[in-house]
């Protein structure tokens, strides 16, 4: 956390705090998500101090939301309910700098939130915002999470839906279940995929302290400096990827191949490079996500494609095809914390039936003897096994290839870190699970067509 340190010559509000601000309630009013905000304008031309306080502002908020708001509600005589977005949203940022930011002083969380309020154009709630954030200075908040092994208690303790946690706990296990929420609630490891040795070099060069990857022999984490601002990066030559990504993608194998949902690119780009000879058909539904693609992918072997995965404009048949399908994205809270604010019971459902209709269409584009992987970062049962029962309860012309064939293959060519390949496994499925292993969660099924 780098401390910020207002002077009389500042604006009366920081350009972090400010940022922060205007980011989560965009996060909140229109279904944002804030990894995105920060890296576009105009979060993205502040100064590394300013853009580093403002992540962290924003990650915080949006990972201990629940915890704040119990806090608030503790100290403040109005319900939270009742209070505007932008009250609230910059009570919680003061109360999160309060109550989770040791570097930064008391008066400069209380007195920003405040303007922030006025600046938002609530004016006469400036004084209820600040006599409720003095109600956490340090020393005066009296305010305590409960300490019980209850599942209310547990999801209070890590700021989780309750309904979510006993999910978890019912599928992976009590202890897991807290390892999820524990990880979930960390800045998450930066992994990161290097094309050629040149470009690790240059990043030593650069300052970056790497270290080797935990899953993958090819994968790198990075320990400490910014790999954004090297030329290495910008050239496309390294790309950050989580480590499980990274594992899926190793799945698809070789050939032809049809990459589905396949924005912004990464397991594309990966798939590209094991497969120089191939020609890579990567599909995006979305014209500007397509468009990104384009951009992020340069490998002469790809062919990107705006369409619907579910319509397909082909009928080719591909040696390999990867789902890489739309999920509530349960394994990457981490990264994207305001999915566990957003997410509903009810949409699983709706999801599985996106799932199993892409799946449908994909496997048309499937050759004989060809390879079919479903993949999501999802921790959903709904969204990983059920789609995949469903799936082959209805398609006699595919079966499911067991996953630890595929890992001991990986593992003998050098790919493979990980020792115990059993303990990424779910029955024949591939299974990261947060906190458990050092990535986010993926689920994975290989299918292959008779």
């Amino acid at each position: 956390m780098v401390k910020h340190r207002p002077n009389s010559s500042v604006p009366r509000v920081s350009p972090a705090r400010s940022a922060a601000f205007d980011i989560l309630l965009r996060v909140e009013q229109e279904d944002s998500y804030a990894s995105e905000l920060l890296h576009a304008s105009p979060a993205a031309q502040l100064s590394a101090t300013d853009h580093g306080l403002a992540t962290e502002l924003v990650m915080g908020v949006l990972r201990w939301r629940s915890l704040l708001d119990s806090v608030i509600k503790s100290v403040s005589s109005s319900p939270i309910a009742k209070l505007d977005k932008e009250v609230l949203t910059a009570l919680r940022l003061g109360s999160y700098q309060l109550l989770f930011l040791d570097r930064v002083p008391a008066r400069a969380a209380i007195h920003e939130s405040v303007e922030l309020v006025k600046r938002a154009r609530k004016r006469s709630a400036a004084p209820f915002v600040n006599a409720v954030l003095r109600r956490m200075s340090p020393g005066t908040l009296k305010y305590a999470p409960p300490q019980d092994d209850s599942v209310a208690s547990i999801a209070q303790r890590y700021a989780h839906p309750e309904w979510l946690l006993s999910r978890w706990i019912k599928t992976y296990g009590s202890q897991p279940a807290k390892e999820i929420c524990s990880y979930d609630q960390q800045i998450p490891r930066i992994a990161i995929r290097i094309s050629d040795s040149a470009a690790e070099k240059e990043l030593q060069q650069h300052g970056i302290q790497l270290a080797p990857g935990e899953l993958l022999s090819s994968a790198r984490r990075v320990l400490s400096g910014d790999i954004t601002t090297t030329q290495a990066f910008r050239e496309g030559r390294i790309s950050i990827q989580d480590e499980a990504s990274q594992l899926v993608a190793l799945l698809v194998g070789h050939g032809r191949i049809l990459d589905c949902c396949a924005a912004p690119g990464g397991k594309t780009a990966l798939i590209a490079a094991r497969n120089p000879h191939s020609e890579i058909v990567a599909l995006e539904v979305h014209p500007h996500r397509a468009r990104l693609l384009r951009k992020l992918v340069t490998a002469p072997n790809v062919r990107p494609l705006a369409a619907d995965a579910r319509q397909m404009p082909i009928s080719t048949k591909f040696d390999g095809v990867l789902v890489d399908s739309p999920c509530s994205g349960t394994g990457t809270l981490a990264r994207n914390p305001e999915i566990k604010w957003r997410l509903r019971p009810e949409d699983l459902n709706q999801l599985q039936t996106l799932q199993l209709d892409i799946l449908r269409s994909s496997a048309e584009r499937t050759r004989p003897g060809g390879r079919l992987v479903y993949a999501t970062c999802s921790l959903e049962r709904e969204e990983n096994e059920q789609v995949i029962e469903r799936f082959l309860a209805e398609n006699a012309s595919f079966q499911i290839l067991p996953c630890s064939r595929e890992l001991e293959n990986l593992k003998s060519e050098g790919e493979l870190a990980w020792e115990a390949t059993s303990a990424l496994l779910s029955g024949p499925c591939l299974r990261t699970i947060p906190g458990v292993h050092p990535c986010d969660g993926f689920f994975a099924a290989v299918l292959t067509r008779t």
